[in-house]
């Protein structure tokens, strides 16, 4: 689907503030507000949005660490890796999971309350699992930036 000026000024607003007024995004478009709506709900349907949430910042609810993790796996048959993948995605502590080329496998965003917390995250993920080769940590000293917003023009 090739997206007008107005849906990207609808995408531009809604990854702004998912909580957006219909009213002040068509006041932007220059559309009426049941025009937006009906845009929005065909960003949702064809795939381009695709989740609207609150960003919590992990300090406050406990989580003090954040960590950046690469994984590299034994075996690397499309079974294995979806495996790791499924594990994963299962896993509450893991923001985000990467399937990437280079040295390792995969690169995972997780948190941690404490390196404790983070020791049994390990355990669960990494030493339990006899297909993972080795995985290498790095931890977060500041969030400088985090965002999952995607450049519009």
């Amino acid at each position: 689907m090739e997206l007008t000026d107005s849906d990207q000024t609808i995408l531009r607003m809604l990854q702004e503030n998912s909580r957006e007024r219909l009213e002040d995004i068509a006041a932007e478009t220059g559309l009426s507000v049941a025009t937006v709506q009906r845009r929005i709900r065909n960003l949702k349907t064809n795939g381009t949005i695709i989740a609207e949430s609150a960003v919590i910042t992990p300090k406050s609810v406990g989580y003090a660490m954040t960590f950046l993790v690469f994984v590299e796996l034994e075996h690397e048959r499309i079974d294995q890796i979806d495996a790791f993948r499924r594990k994963a995605k299962a896993e509450p502590q893991v923001q985000q999971c990467y399937y990437i080329t280079g040295e390792a496998d995969f690169a995972l965003i997780a948190l941690a309350r404490d390196m404790e917390d983070y020791e049994q995250l390990t355990q669960r993920l990494f030493f339990a699992d006899s297909n993972v080769k080795r995985f290498r940590t790095s931890v977060v000293m500041d969030r400088t930036k985090v965002s999952l917003d995607v450049p519009l023009s």
